[in-house]
């Protein structure tokens, strides 16, 4: 029964989202004022409808009612509780399921949270999200039912892909998908801008905000993901440039584009067509990002689904929505007329490098993930970009990024000075440089990376230094006084800094030792003395673990008792890697247990991680800066609204 209200819930929201969709842009249209009301209870509606549905299916998840196919896919009655729920969005049918309840849930809060956008615009941007959500809840219901019973319950379930069954695998895709979905708000204002013609600087503000949010979300999510394959695969790596995780991170640098060129339209009214199609893509490489994990086009751990329908149907909705919006904007674009000049150098100037810089590595990132696939439809033939490609094509982007960035931000609007602005920089440009002889110092063998990577995350996080001191007029007593929004680009910009430095040291350092090891034999790795003590079979929940326990010692003192573990779960007959991590500050000791070996001995893999913490730290600090800036309240949409209000009526058209 509880399944049946999920399901009758599910096409109720079909119905509210296609309401939505229509009336309120047709009363946009007529200036018919209650039609354009109506968005507002119709997106509540929608989510409240969701939430049911998301919850109806989560109550037969945790009560193992296996006479729900879905349930009988990916569950099992002996797995843990925490697993039970994550396993409702473990599998495609529920993750879309999660993917449309965030879409309403962004809807519902610019309903409740944009009483104060001119209604007209309001009552568009909540007709286009209404759009989205009827073409995915369509897709749902009609190709990916969650709800679909058994003709027979089955007594047990086939339980979760072990892989999936991790604390990090369990936040990730919600972090993800908020990150994913909230874009959709900035696509949905962009449309609603073009369709008014009108695009300013409260339109930027009250678009910051909403790409925020889902920048920051995007950020928390690919940082999970990354940490989750450090330390759970096993095989001490942190990115492998996968084709789902390229996925995330296309939008990602959209979305950071994104926020900086929105700058530029709120303080001097220019790029406003540039900002627009960056709104349009960022979304768009979302949906693409959904197409990649649910179509099985291109190969990879992370897909959900390998349905080709299904894929066809995304898509199509990946058409209809890009196509419709791409043909409105070269329609409406030219309407959009700059009002601001500046010089190339001038912080405007700088932005635009930015923009132009992420914009255009997304794009390397873009053709090396579907390389794969254009070869075999076009030339019949199996190809394979790899690491090597994307490392050597991505990264001088991002190194000129770093450069360019502590310059751009304390470059003045309009029109600057490199001569000024390289001297206000001198302390952060000699403190790089000291950083890159002492890395270059301690280095030994091949140390390029190494140097560089330090030397430009110094630079990075040195400037943001000089960036808020500059603000605050050289006077500490000002720090506390600036505006959350300084503080909050100025941790995201350190941030960057130390994720440079993070990924620089520990490609650059790692050590690497594989061997065969019998219990009671010690080996020596970097200075560390390892002792495999001994190995013994330990009982899981669902799962038979092979767990080691190793010593880890230098200089004759214990540094850490470390216990890998190899699992094996049954009902999959699959086997994990269970990594075990010795954390500090300034380097890991990551160890891995294998296979038994046939002349006696196990196989053991030890790595040497330097600064692996830095990557994650560095992430989260950008997370950090960015929900700093949310709390700015010259961000709130509200406040910006009501000030622009009674400028921003629009007109019946």
């Amino acid at each position: 029964m509880v399944a049946e209200i999920g399901h009758f819930a599910l096409i109720l929201a079909l119905g509210i989202a296609l309401f939505q969709t229509v009336v309120p842009m047709l009363g946009a249209a007529r200036g018919q004022a209650a039609w354009m009301d109506s968005a507002r209870p119709a997106a509540v509606a929608q989510f409240g409808l969701l939430a049911i549905s998301f919850a109806a299916l989560t109550f037969s998840f945790v009560t193992s009612d296996f006479s729900v196919a879905l349930v009988y896919e990916n569950s099992h009655s002996a797995k843990p509780m925490l697993y039970k729920v994550t396993g409702v969005w473990g599998n495609h049918e529920g993750s879309m399921l999660l993917w449309v309840l965030i879409l309403a849930l962004f809807g519902a809060a610019a309903a409740v949270f944009g009483e104060h956008l001119p209604p007209g615009l309001r009552a568009r941007v909540l007709s286009v999200q209404g759009a989205i959500g009827a073409a995915f809840l369509g897709f749902i219901v009609f190709t990916s039912n969650p709800f679909a019973r058994m003709p027979l319950p089955a007594f047990d379930g086939r339980d979760l892909n072990p892989l999936l069954q991790d604390p990090g695998l369990a936040f990730h895709p919600p972090f993800l998908y908020l990150g994913y979905v909230g874009l959709s708000m900035s696509f949905s204002f962009a449309v609603a801008a073009l369709i008014e013609g009108r695009v300013d600087a409260a339109w930027a503000r009250w678009v910051r905000p909403w790409t925020l949010a889902a920048w920051v979300f995007l950020t928390i999510g690919i940082a999970l993901g990354s940490w989750w394959a450090y330390y759970e695969l096993g095989w001490g790596g942190f990115w492998f440039w996968d084709p789902v995780e390229n996925a995330s991170f296309m939008p990602w640098l959209f979305a950071a584009a994104l926020l900086h060129s929105a700058i530029v339209v709120e303080k001097r009214e220019t790029l406003k067509s540039w900002t627009i199609l960056l709104a349009i893509v960022a979304f768009g490489f979302s949906l693409i990002g959904t197409f990649i994990v649910r179509s099985g086009v291109i190969t990879s751990v992370h897909s959900f689904a390998s349905d080709p329908a299904r894929g066809v149907f995304i898509l199509a909705i990946l058409a209809l929505f890009m196509g419709g919006a791409l043909t409105l904007f070269a329609a409406r674009a030219g309407a959009m007329t700059a009002k601001g000049v500046f010089s190339p150098v001038s912080r405007e100037g700088a932005l635009l490098l930015n923009n132009m810089l992420l914009a255009v590595a997304s794009l390397v990132v873009f053709i090396g993930t579907i390389w794969p696939l254009v070869a075999e439809m076009f030339w019949a033939r199996k190809l394979s970009v790899g690491a090597p490609f994307f490392n050597q094509a991505f990264t001088p982007f991002m190194v000129v990024l770093a450069i360019a960035l502590p310059i751009g931000a304390i470059l003045p609007w309009k029109r600057g000075k490199l001569g000024r602005a390289a001297r206000t920089l001198v302390p952060a440009m000699l403190l790089a440089v000291a950083v890159a002889a002492l890395t270059y110092a301690v280095s030994t063998g091949n140390s390029g990376l190494a140097v560089v990577g330090a030397a430009l995350g110094t630079w990075l996080v040195a400037g943001a230094a000089v960036d808020i001191w500059q603000r605050a007029g050289g006077q500490a007593g000002r720090l506390a006084r600036l505006p959350r929004a300084d503080w909050g680009r100025v941790v995201a910009h350190a941030g960057l800094g130390v994720t440079f430095i993070g990924i620089s040291l520990l490609m650059a350092w790692s050590i690497e030792d594989i061997r065969v090891a019998r219990e009671g034999e010690s080996f020596e790795v970097a200075g560390y003395r390892i002792t495999l003590v001994d190995v013994s079979d330990v009982p899981g929940p669902n799962y038979t673990s092979t767990t080691a326990t190793m010593r880890v010692e230098r200089d004759g003192r214990q540094v850490a008792m470390l216990h890998p573990e190899k699992r094996v779960y049954p009902v999959q007959s699959m086997p994990t890697t269970e990594a075990s991590i010795r954390s500090s500050f300034f380097g890991d000791i990551y160890l891995v247990i294998g296979d038994e070996q046939q002349g006696g001995g196990w196989a053991v893999r030890s790595y040497i991680k330097p600064f692996a913490m830095w990557l994650w730290l560095g992430c989260g600090l950008m997370a950090l800066g960015g929900l700093i800036s949310l709390t700015d309240r010259r961000w709130r949409v509200a406040v910006s609204a009501r000030r622009a209000a009674p400028a921003r009526a629009v007109p019946a058209e």
